[in-house]
Parts: C-alpha cells; sequence; structure tokens
C-alpha cells in the first residue's frame, strides 16, 4: 500500500514529489474582500473621503496580499511560484504595451487591469487547487491573460464622482474627436458684432462670470413658474469639446472653453441658436485620468472685454466680438509651477485694473494679478499651493475685499494691492473646490470635500487688521466640489451625493434627501426654488424649503456624466457637460410673462 500523502503525488521510483493541495480559504477570502471594497461608493450614497480611497487603492493592496498568498503561502512548488510571479509581470508588460495609452494610466490600472489580472489568476489557482501538477500555474496565467486582455480593448474615459470608470471601446471615436471632424467641415455663423445693442449687452452681461456676477450661484431675474405641467421646450443642443467650464453670457454671446484636440479653446456661441460665431485657440492640451481632458475655469466677461485662464495656466484677453487676443499670459511661468495635477482652475477676477487668478507657486507667487492692460504683473501674494476655487470678491464690514480659499486656509486681500490682511489657517490634507460663501456682511461659510465639512467664521475689525472666530463647525456636512447656496438662512447643497438643507445660523442639519449624484445647484431668488442639475444630466426642480425636501419637477437634458454649473438667463437654462450644451425653455409665472426685457444680475 502507498503511505503518500493524499495532497502529494508519488514518482516512479517511489519518491514523494512536492505537489500539494493549494491554501485557498486566503485567496477566497481577498477575493470576496476585494468586491465589498470595490462597491463601496455605490452601495453608500455619501461615502467619506475614507471609503473613496478605500474603494480606489484597497483592490490594490488586495492584490499585494494575493501575491504575498502566491508567494509565502499557497504551497504551491517554489518553481510554480517563481514561475507564476514572472508570468504575471511579464504579461501585465505585454498588455501595457499593447493597451490605450488612457488604460495605462494610475486610475484604470488601480481600478481595472491589476485588479481583475490578479483576480483572474488567484480564482484560477482556486479552482485548479486539486490539481497536484504544473498544469494548475498554467491555467493561472492564462486566465490573468484572458482577465487583463479586456482592458487592452478598452479606452478610460474619466471617472464620475462614485469612482465608476467611463469605459468605451478603443476604437469607436471620441465624442471630441467626432466634434472635431464636424468643426473642420462647418464654419462659424456670421453675425453682425458692430451694433449699439451689442455694445450694450457687453457693457451690462447677464451673466458675467463663474456663478454669476457675485460668484454665489443666484439669479435674481424674474421668477420661473415651478408648476411644470410637461418637460421643458428644448431649444438647441449642440455637441461641445470636454471640459468642465460653465458660461457666461452677454446678450447673444455665450461664453465657454473647451478642449478640441491639441488645441485649447475659448469659443463663442450664438445664445438662441447654440451655432458658433468665432473661437480663439492655442495649443495646449490638459488631461488626467479623473475628468478627462479639457479647461476647468468660466470666462470672464469685465470692462469690455473677455478674460479666460485655460488649464495649462494661459491668461488671455479676448475681444468678445471676435476672440481676436489682446494679450496672454501664462501664470504657471511666472511662477516657476508644474501645472496642478486638476489643472489650473481659477475662473479670473477682474477688479480695476487687475486680473485676479490662483496659481498656487512658492513663496510669494500664490495668489496673482495680471494688469488688465497689458498682462504684466501688478502683484503677488503668498497662498497655499492648490486650490480649485476661483478669487471671490466680497464686502466685508463695509469694504470690498478678494477671498481665496487654499489648501492651507483663508486669505483676505486688499484687491489693488494684494496685502493680505487675514490668514485664517484652516489647513487640509485633501483638496477645496468650493466658494467662500458671505453672510450678513461679516461672516463666511468655508466648505472642504469629503473628511473636513464646513464651517462658519465671524470678522471682526481691529487696530491690526481683521481677526476671525469660528461660529460653528459639521464635519457631516461636505461638499466635494458641489457648491452650496444660500436663501432665507439655510445652505442648500451637496454632503457626498445626497442634497441637503443645513441651517446658516447653527449649522445644523434640517434635512437630507434627492441622490443626484455630485451635482450642481442654482437658486432662483425670486422663485424661492432651486435648480439642479444632476450628475447624469437631470434638472431637478425643487422648492427652496427648510421644512423638507420637495421636488416638484425633474426631466432629462443632457447626456453623459455632468459637473459644470448651470445657468439660467431670463426663461433660458443653459447646460452643458464635456459632450454636449443645451439651452431649454422655462415657464415663467404670469407677472413675468408681461415682461419683454429679463432683470437679472
Amino acid at each position: 500500500m502507498s503511505d503518500a500523502k493524499p495532497n502529494e503525488t508519488q514518482s516512479t521510483n517511489g519518491s514523494t514529489a512536492a505537489y500539494r493541495q493549494l491554501r485557498i480559504w486566503i485567496p477566497a477570502l481577498i477575493i470576496i474582500v476585494t468586491l465589498i471594497m470595490m462597491a463601496l461608493p455605490m452601495l453608500v450614497a455619501d461615502a467619506s473621503e475614507a471609503l473613496m480611497m478605500v474603494s480606489v487603492m484597497g483592490p490594490v493592496v488586495s492584490c499585494l496580499l494575493a501575491l504575498i498568498w502566491w508567494v509565502a503561502f499557497s504551497r504551491a512548488r517554489w518553481t510554480e511560484r517563481l514561475v507564476g510571479l514572472l508570468g504575471i509581470f511579464a504579461i501585465f508588460g505585454v498588455v501595457s504595451l499593447v493597451s490605450d495609452p488612457s488604460m495605462v494610466k494610475a486610475v484604470p490600472m488601480m481600478k481595472l487591469t491589476i485588479p481583475v489580472g490578479i483576480g483572474m489568476f488567484t480564482l484560477g489557482a482556486i479552482l485548479c487547487s486539486k490539481i497536484l501538477s504544473f498544469k494548475r500555474t498554467i491555467i493561472a496565467l492564462v486566465m490573468l491573460g484572458i482577465g487583463v486582455s479586456y482592458s487592452g480593448l478598452l479606452r478610460h474615459e474619466g471617472m464620475s464622482s462614485d469612482t465608476t470608470m467611463a469605459l468605451k471601446w478603443r476604437w469607436t471615436p471620441t465624442a471630441e474627436q467626432l466634434l472635431v471632424n464636424a468643426k473642420n467641415t462647418e464654419p462659424p455663423i456670421v453675425v453682425e458684432t458692430d451694433s449699439p445693442e451689442m455694445d450694450a449687452a457687453i457693457a451690462k452681461p447677464e451673466w458675467s462670470e463663474f456663478r454669476g456676477a457675485n460668484r454665489d450661484g443666484r439669479y435674481l431675474g424674474p421668477p420661473i413658474s415651478t408648476d411644470w405641467s410637461s418637460d421643458p421646450e428644448q431649444v438647441w443642443k449642440v455637441p461641445v469639446g470636454p471640459g468642465w467650464s460653465s458660461f457666461s453670457i452677454a446678450g447673444e454671446l455665450l461664453y465657454t472653453q473647451e478642449q478640441r484636440g491639441d488645441l485649447e479653446a475659448v469659443v463663442c456661441y450664438e445664445a438662441s441658436s447654440g451655432k458658433e460665431i468665432w473661437t480663439h485657440e492655442i495649443k495646449a492640451r490638459f488631461e488626467e485620468s479623473i475628468g478627462g481632458p479639457g479647461p476647468r475655469a468660466t470666462p470672464t466677461i469685465a470692462q469690455g472685454s473677455l478674460f479666460a485662464h485655460g488649464a495649462k495656466g494661459d491668461v488671455v484677453r479676448l475681444d468678445p466680438k471676435t476672440g481676436a487676443e489682446v494679450w496672454r499670459q501664462n501664470v504657471g511661468t511666472l511662477a516657476n509651477r508644474n501645472t496642478p495635477s486638476w489643472g489650473y482652475s481659477s475662473s479670473p477676477l477682474v477688479i480695476g485694473s487687475n486680473v485676479i487668478v490662483h496659481v498656487g507657486g512658492a513663496g510669494d507667487k500664490g495668489t496673482i494679478a495680471l494688469d488688465i492692460e497689458n498682462g504684466e504683473v501688478n502683484w503677488t501674494t503668498a497662498a497655499g499651493d492648490h486650490s480649485y476655487i476661483s478669487p471671490h470678491l466680497a464686502t466685508i464690514l463695509g469694504k470690498q475685499y478678494v477671498l481665496m480659499l487654499t489648501n492651507v486656509g483663508l486669505n483676505v486681500l486688499e484687491p489693488e494691492s494684494g496685502v493680505d490682511v487675514l490668514n485664517y489657517e484652516w489647513k487640509t490634507s485633501g483638496y477645496r473646490s468650493l466658494q467662500p460663501l458671505v453672510i450678513n456682511g461679516d461672516s463666511i461659510i468655508l466648505s472642504t470635500g469629503m473628511g473636513t465639512g464646513t464651517r462658519r467664521i465671524k470678522l471682526s475689525s481691529t487696530d491690526e487688521g481683521l481677526t476671525a472666530t469660528e461660529t460653528w463647525s459639521n464635519p457631516r456636512f461636505a461638499p466635494d466640489f458641489n457648491d452650496m447656496v444660500l436663501f432665507e438662512g439655510h445652505l442648500y447643497g451637496f454632503t457626498g451625493m445626497i442634497f441637503t438643507c443645513i441651517d446658516a445660523e447653527t449649522g445644523e442639519q434640517k434635512w437630507k434627501g434627492g441622490r443626484y449624484g455630485k451635482g450642481q445647484v442654482l437658486l432662483v431668488e425670486q422663485s424661492g426654488a432651486l435648480i439642479v442639475l444632476s450628475e447624469k444630466g437631470e434638472v431637478v426642480l425643487l422648492k427652496a424649503d427648510p421644512s423638507s425636501h420637495q421636488e416638484l419637477a425633474k426631466f432629462k437634458a443632457i447626456n453623459g456624466k455632468t459637473w459644470a454649473h448651470p445657468v439660467l438667463v431670463g426663461d433660458r437654462l443653459f447646460v452643458r457637460n464635456a459632450e454636449e450644451a443645451a439651452c431649454y425653455r422655462l415657464p415663467l409665472d404670469d407677472e413675468s410673462k408681461t415682461s419683454s426685457k429679463d432683470d437679472v444680475n
């Protein structure tokens, strides 16, 4: 009778060969835990920053643990372990060489290629654990190859706020490629630019800059009807280049920024038709694996000109009628700074003779003011090294200041000189991308993404300048990159992916409801209503009521991931994302219908 153990094979001369049944409970547990980690953002609507990081980094850690299991605890022969390990690296190397360039970046590698590949290898080892020969290692490597070959067929087009990746077949043209090809055959329309009406519109634009004239997301024009018996009329819908700029509007001139191949563009559309009037392009391309390609800032209409800030740092002054360039200055070069990981995203603030943007350079090159006439530097001042927030003009204690919120805190600056009259320290290891919000002329709401929350501070004037004291902090109200609005003493915005109402005086939550992804909100003040543009491109009408979440209407406006801020002028709602833009006509209330001219901010 043979005395070989059940998990070993015996050679012809009676010696025992070292093939043993693999230990499988460890890799089985790793696979289960990995699947749970990857699903966390979809299961938890207001997932914290820690949970988001777990969903991204957790699978990579699991893959490392799976490799450790294979090398140290699998019971495989050492020749199997060595060949298996070398085979894994070789297959990943080959796939990296043949895959679309977008698939070999950090996010798709960490979230798809590596976890699927190692997962398939581990699953193969589990299924073949009782095969007591080298064949099981070969089968596991073949399964790994099958798993990662899928990545070679795909193209990565960014990631949604719940960390879900946007994937397309690599051989299909991108929306950007289709747009560029179409624009090469469709010339811009010709409009009359030399007219008193256009001059008047540019002198007093309806929506002059990012989030409106006060950068607070309030529409102060005539009230809209909140009774939408049917979906609003679509006026037009057109393809646009990628980017996360919003709109600025002066009469029939509708401005935004886009990426078009290797060219970064400031584009002027006709507001009534969506047809392109002119395009100003410079050779620059920014792209990152979460938000995708394109500029992040919104053009500013001021003092008869148009100002734009590109994702690679180019600030331009343009003729708003023709797009002709007056001057251009690269603030990254001025500050000796490489492009930030998510690009320059500061919408220009124009006040007096200064065009102010955040740069995040070392020393005193944090915030920079360029001369409106020639683009030369007027002043510079220190600030945090990264911020996705635009300079914010505000009246505090009866005097105008520029607010600049960054990763290290809030700087309150003299607009003309850049002198820092208050440096309020509130550091974060993450990022900040939400505009400060001024209340009662002496208090400021400061918000941070997941993990830090929202704080209200009160400012006081002393002989030495301004001082600030904390009124309240609420770590649970944690908007990420979704600005809030203020109405009748209450804040309305997102915490995670759930819409929320907060008492502005106490910081206490009044209600939470409505899952719109990580969308953006616009306050229609005279209607007491909120327009939410969801992350999926839906327009949602809410009642601005602290007693409860009340959804009045909803319709699908545009397709694809949507992060840009909506704009309302009169009865026309303008929305866009990285693929298309659209205009819808909203119903007005009875009083507004009698008015022939918009009274807007």
